[in-house]
């Protein structure tokens, strides 16, 4: 391989992104957690915090930036998620760039971009293949309550801000559609990755 073989992963709030991305990773790819990353770049002091801070300081409690707190303003006003978004994102796709450079330098051919807001940051452009989860919306709706311990209008607000079911089908090479057990969804991530490692292998 002369370059890694590069898969985005995302799709919609509570649609399964994360048992998927598990089945990726115990089936050799090197994984990519853009959430976990963004966790970092948003530590006090770094470059993409200030930059935040100064542009955003009601997303702030002293140095601190407060994800609830900014997750509730972001998601009630399209505008400013826009704004936001266009402040926060070249400090992910560079960081991005940086720890698929790392992972390729040390010997990972199969990579794994794990990414929710792939298609708003841009970053499809870097995947040779989309990989996207969808799933009803009373099913994404309670996922969400009982793992972020959100209202049901605050999960609405969310799913309102993001693409609908439809533009991930029509832009996306694989869906996974996460409406039953977790068997059902860890036995199609694992029936794309065997798929996709047939076509890097050339079998």
């Amino acid at each position: 391989m002369k370059r890694p073989y590069i898969v985005g992963l995302t799709g919609q709030s509570g649609s399964g992104k994360s048992t998927v991305s598990t089945e990726f990773e115990q089936n050799g790819f090197y994984v990519i957690n853009c959430d976990k990353m963004t966790h970092i770049l948003l530590q006090p002091d770094t470059d993409c915090c200030k930059a935040l801070k100064e542009k955003y300081p009601q997303f702030f409690d002293g140095n601190v930036f407060n994800r609830r707190k900014a997750a509730s303003l972001l998601f009630s006003d399209s505008q400013l998620l826009e704004s936001y978004n266009s402040t926060i994102f070249p400090f992910i796709n560079a960081e991005i760039s940086r720890r698929i450079e790392e992972a390729w330098a040390s010997g990972n051919g199969l990579i794994l971009l794990d990414a929710p807001t792939l298609f708003e940051a841009g970053a499809e452009k870097l995947c040779d293949t989309v990989v996207s989860c969808i799933a009803d919306i009373d099913v994404r709706t309670e996922r969400i309550i009982r793992r972020d311990g959100i209202s049901k209008q605050d999960a609405l607000k969310r799913f309102a801000s993001q693409h609908d079911e439809s533009f991930f089908i029509e832009h996306s090479d694989h869906i996974i559609e996460n409406n039953g057990s977790i068997e059902n969804t860890k036995k199609a991530a694992e029936r794309i990755t065997k798929e996709i490692k047939e076509k890097v292998n050339g079998n």
